[in-house]
Protein backbone atom coordinates (compact mmCIF):
# COMPACT_ATOMS: atom_id res chain seq x y z
CA UNK A 1 0.00 0.00 0.00
CA UNK A 2 1.62 3.62 -0.48
CA UNK A 3 1.33 6.22 1.94
CA UNK A 4 2.41 10.25 1.62
CA UNK A 5 4.59 11.54 4.39
CA UNK A 6 3.87 15.21 4.42
CA UNK A 7 6.70 16.96 6.61
CA UNK A 8 5.28 19.89 8.42
CA UNK A 9 7.84 22.66 9.39
CA UNK A 10 6.34 26.18 11.75
CA UNK A 11 7.22 29.14 10.18
CA UNK A 12 8.27 30.31 13.85
CA UNK A 13 11.22 27.80 13.76
CA UNK A 14 13.99 30.33 13.50
CA UNK A 15 15.48 28.06 10.82
CA UNK A 16 13.07 28.66 8.39
CA UNK A 17 14.18 30.10 5.31
CA UNK A 18 17.88 29.27 5.95
CA UNK A 19 19.88 26.47 5.28
CA UNK A 20 19.79 24.41 8.22
CA UNK A 21 22.66 22.21 9.10
CA UNK A 22 22.68 18.70 11.25
CA UNK A 23 23.67 20.12 14.44
CA UNK A 24 21.94 20.36 18.02
CA UNK A 25 20.07 23.60 17.66
CA UNK A 26 19.12 23.75 13.30
CA UNK A 27 18.14 20.12 13.54
CA UNK A 28 18.47 18.08 10.43
CA UNK A 29 19.60 19.28 7.28
CA UNK A 30 19.22 18.68 3.35
CA UNK A 31 22.31 16.05 4.35
CA UNK A 32 19.92 13.74 6.45
CA UNK A 33 16.99 13.53 4.34
CA UNK A 34 19.27 12.77 1.11
CA UNK A 35 20.83 9.57 3.61
CA UNK A 36 16.94 8.69 4.46
CA UNK A 37 15.64 8.92 1.17
CA UNK A 38 18.61 6.22 0.29
CA UNK A 39 17.87 3.94 3.42
CA UNK A 40 13.94 3.82 1.74
CA UNK A 41 15.31 3.50 -1.85
CA UNK A 42 18.05 0.61 -0.68
CA UNK A 43 14.93 -0.96 1.54
CA UNK A 44 12.96 -0.80 -2.06
CA UNK A 45 9.94 0.75 -0.56
CA UNK A 46 10.82 4.74 -1.87
CA UNK A 47 7.94 5.53 -4.26
CA UNK A 48 8.67 9.23 -4.56
CA UNK A 49 8.88 12.46 -3.25
CA UNK A 50 9.25 16.13 -3.29
CA UNK A 51 11.09 19.10 -1.32
CA UNK A 52 9.09 22.33 -1.35
CA UNK A 53 10.46 25.55 -1.76
CA UNK A 54 9.58 28.00 1.13
CA UNK A 55 6.20 29.06 1.96
CA UNK A 56 6.59 32.06 0.77
CA UNK A 57 6.88 31.13 -2.68
CA UNK A 58 3.18 29.79 -2.68
CA UNK A 59 0.55 30.76 -4.02
CA UNK A 60 -3.14 29.77 -3.00
CA UNK A 61 -6.62 29.93 -4.92
CA UNK A 62 -9.95 29.62 -3.00
CA UNK A 63 -13.67 30.31 -3.93
CA UNK A 64 -15.63 32.65 -1.32
CA UNK A 65 -18.76 30.87 1.10
CA UNK A 66 -21.50 31.31 -1.39
CA UNK A 67 -19.35 31.43 -4.58
CA UNK A 68 -18.26 34.22 -6.72
CA UNK A 69 -14.70 34.55 -8.30
CA UNK A 70 -11.31 32.85 -7.06
CA UNK A 71 -8.99 34.84 -4.81
CA UNK A 72 -5.78 34.27 -5.40
CA UNK A 73 -3.38 34.89 -1.93
CA UNK A 74 0.42 34.68 -2.21
CA UNK A 75 2.62 33.86 0.42
CA UNK A 76 1.85 31.50 3.78
CA UNK A 77 -1.73 31.72 4.79
CA UNK A 78 -1.73 34.16 7.53
CA UNK A 79 -3.68 31.84 10.12
CA UNK A 80 -1.54 28.95 10.08
CA UNK A 81 2.28 28.85 11.27
CA UNK A 82 2.85 25.17 9.90
CA UNK A 83 3.55 24.49 6.30
CA UNK A 84 4.05 21.18 4.04
CA UNK A 85 8.11 21.82 2.96
CA UNK A 86 8.02 18.89 1.57
CA UNK A 87 6.57 14.78 0.63
CA UNK A 88 7.88 11.19 0.80
CA UNK A 89 5.89 8.99 -0.80
CA UNK A 90 6.46 5.29 -0.02
CA UNK A 91 5.05 1.80 -1.01
CA UNK A 92 4.88 -0.40 2.59
CA UNK A 93 2.94 -3.73 3.75
CA UNK A 94 0.75 -1.84 6.49
CA UNK A 95 0.59 1.47 8.66
CA UNK A 96 2.66 -0.51 10.90
CA UNK A 97 5.36 -0.20 8.35
CA UNK A 98 4.84 3.13 7.32
CA UNK A 99 4.94 4.37 11.26
CA UNK A 100 8.21 2.99 11.58
CA UNK A 101 9.68 4.95 8.44
CA UNK A 102 7.95 8.01 9.57
CA UNK A 103 9.55 7.88 13.25
CA UNK A 104 12.97 7.59 11.44
CA UNK A 105 12.40 10.41 9.65
CA UNK A 106 14.33 13.60 9.94
CA UNK A 107 11.36 15.78 9.80
CA UNK A 108 10.05 14.40 13.26
CA UNK A 109 12.85 16.64 14.85
CA UNK A 110 11.55 20.33 15.38
CA UNK A 111 8.42 19.25 13.08
CA UNK A 112 5.67 16.54 12.56
CA UNK A 113 5.48 14.06 10.11
CA UNK A 114 1.94 13.07 8.96
CA UNK A 115 1.03 9.59 7.42
CA UNK A 116 -1.99 9.45 4.87
CA UNK A 117 -2.78 6.65 2.46
CA UNK A 118 -2.78 7.18 -1.04
CA UNK A 119 -6.20 5.88 -2.06
CA UNK A 120 -6.03 4.16 -5.71
CA UNK A 121 -9.35 4.53 -7.87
Amino acid sequence: MKYVLLLFGNLDDARCGEPATDDAEQGPGPEAFIAFDAELDKAGVLAGGFALEDPETGVSVACPPGGGEPVVTSGPLPESREFVGGTIVIDVADIDEALAWAARCPGVHGGRVEIRAIAEF
